[in-house]
Order: structure tokens, then sequence, then C-alpha cells
């Protein structure tokens, strides 16, 4: 199988790609990436002279080289998107031209050019919006609350509307928070493990209430191999692990992993239009394709501290300025 992966140099991105090559299978990569600030080359270097996998530099919004590329894939998965809520609030058209223009890009090459390769959306939550009880089901409806959810839940309204109209073979993947290796450090769980490392403050939204479900990297790729796989046409899955924190809860495991104490945490004001809860159901990828998440949280978070504790030359060029000089959430931080 060729696979044309757009976003693998960064961090979900790259996780999937070594998930997929280290599984063994008869298959071959072609790794799209317009190389931003998210992106990464360290995170795929070990793969450079595989012979299954080759890299292309370009962005989602050129329509004429993702035309040459989705000719002589199987499948498109499409991990490209600009994701961080801050940054969205500060600049929203970014977010527009990749997460929604770029999208359509791809589904307008793939109808002009090779109508037969499946293409996996990976989408988020947050296109639902918050929730105060209970979990969001795959046919429940959206809500976005800022720029970033906005451009993605508009993005996968193409992606169906794709399949229905033009019968492309077109699959939507909405998960809930991702960690692990690899992951950009101005995201809260890295963001709190460098800055800890380096005793300064850690600062926390408002109180640190807002509730996230966590779900360790490498369970969010299982789950997407077996969509891509098994998955059936026209299907929204949700992934999600059921691992509910606090924010403030997350913060205080990650001092507790470290020896670090509490009086590092700093609280700050709260971010415009803060979701209070996302919470997703998956129990329709677990009945239908057998999937479970592998790893638990709280050896994951363990590990994950460790590898960026050990991994410091990864991160310290991209995190210097983020976190020794931070700005206020309009400001990106």
């Amino acid at each position: 199988m060729r696979i044309l992966v757009t976003g693998g140099l960064g961090f979900i991105g790259s996780n999937f790609i070594r998930f997929m090559l280290d599984e063994g299978r008869d298959i071959k990569i072609i790794n799209l990436d317009k190389m931003s600030y998210g992106s990464n080359p360290k995170n795929l270097k070990e793969y450079e002279n595989e012979p299954r996998y080759k890299f292309v530099r370009g962005d989602i919004a050129e329509y004429d080289l993702v035309g040459k590329l989705v000719k002589d894939v199987d499948a498109i998965v499409n991990i490209a998107a600009e994701t961080h809520v801050d940054r969205s609030i500060a600049n929203p058209e970014e977010f527009l031209k990749s997460n929604t223009i770029g999208v359509f890009n791809l589904l307008e090459a793939i109808r002009r050019a090779n109508r037969q390769a499946r293409f996996i959306q990976v989408s988020t939550d947050e296109v639902y919006g918050d929730i105060l009880e209970g979990s969001f089901r795959e046919n429940d409806r959206l809500m976005p609350s800022n720029p970033y959810s906005a451009s993605k839940a508009a993005a996968d309204m193409f992606c169906l509307a794709y399949h229905r109209t033009y019968g492309l073979d077109i699959i939507v993947t909405r998960c809930t928070n991702n960690f692990g290796p690899y992951q950009f450090p101005e995201k809260l769980i890295p963001k709190t493990i460098i800055r800890a490392s380096l005793n300064l403050k850690v600062p926390v939204y408002g109180s640190g209430g807002n509730i996230r479900d966590w779900i360790y990297v490498l369970d969010h790729c299982d789950a997407l191999m077996k969509v891509l796989f098994h998955g059936k046409s026209g299907e929204i899955y949700n992934i999600s692990a059921g691992n509910e924190f606090q924010n403030i809860q997350i913060v205080k495991k990650i001092l507790e992993i470290m020896d670090k104490p509490e009086d590092l945490i700093e609280f700050v004001d709260d971010r415009p239009g803060h979701d209070l809860r996302y919470s997703l159901d998956s129990s329709k990828i677990r009945n239908e394709l057998r999937w479970a998440p592998k790893h638990s949280f709280e050896k994951a978070l363990e590990e994950t501290v460790n590898w960026y504790l050990n991994n410091e030359e990864w991160w310290k060029s991209l995190a210097t300025e983020k976190i020794l000089h931070p700005t206020p959430w309009k400001l990106s931080w």
C-alpha cells in the first residue's frame, strides 16, 4: 500500500509514520510537510535512508503539488493542521488556510486525479464544543468555540459532503487530547515538563478546572491504522481513552513525577471562549473495529516525562523563546 501522510514531521504525524513503518506491513509512505514551526526533521531522522519512506517539502494548500502526489497513492491520511487554539485566536486566517482550504485542495485533487484513493481526515474532539455531562457521539451536532475548532469542523463538513456528492472513499476521525514524545513545547504537558525542569513557573489558565480526555499518541496511531484498513467509507469514528482530568490535575501529576513543588504553579488569565470539558464516546470504533487503548495513562505519562527529560537536545532550540520568555495568549503563548 502506498500512503500519503500530510504533516508527517509534526507530533502525531511523525508518530504515525514511525508506527506504520515499524508495523512491518508492505507499505510505502510519502510524507508531505511544509516545515512550519510545529515540524521537526529530527522527528524522523532515523528513516531518512529508509527505502519505504520519502519526504516531500510542500503545503497542502499548493494544489498542483497535491494533485501530483495523490495520483499514485492508495490512501491519504491528512494530519497536517494548525492546532494551537491560542495561535488561532491571535491569527485565525492561517487556520482557515491550512485546516479548511488545505483540506478542500486535497479533496479536489482526489476527485480529479484518483477517485479510488481512501482519504482519512484526522479531526478533533473540539469540533463538538464542550459538554458538561455525558459524552459526544459521532452524530451529535457540531458547535466549535474558537477559530481552530471552527476551521476543523468546516473541513469535516467538506469531507462528508464530498463522500456523499462525489462518492469518494472518505472517513473522518475525531480524537481527544494526545500526549507523548515529539509534541511541540507550547502544549500543556511538554510545556509543564520543560518549565518545571528549568524551575520556572508553570502557567495554568483560570483555576485549572477545565477537563480534557487524554490519549497516548501511539494508541491514537493504532486507531488510525485500524480505520485506514478496516473503517467503513463515509463514517465518523470518535477516538478516546477515557482518561478525563482537570488541567490542574495533569500539572500536579507531572510535578509529582518530577519531584517538583506545587508552588511552581502560576494561575493566569483564562483564554477567551475556553471550553470547560471535552468528552467523546468511542464505543463505535471499539465495537466495530475492535480497537482499544493499550497504554495506561499513568505509565504513559511517566514515560513521556522521562522522554522530555532525556531528550533536551530535541526541545531546547524549539522551546527556548517560549519557555524563557512567555508572552500572553494573544501573542500565541
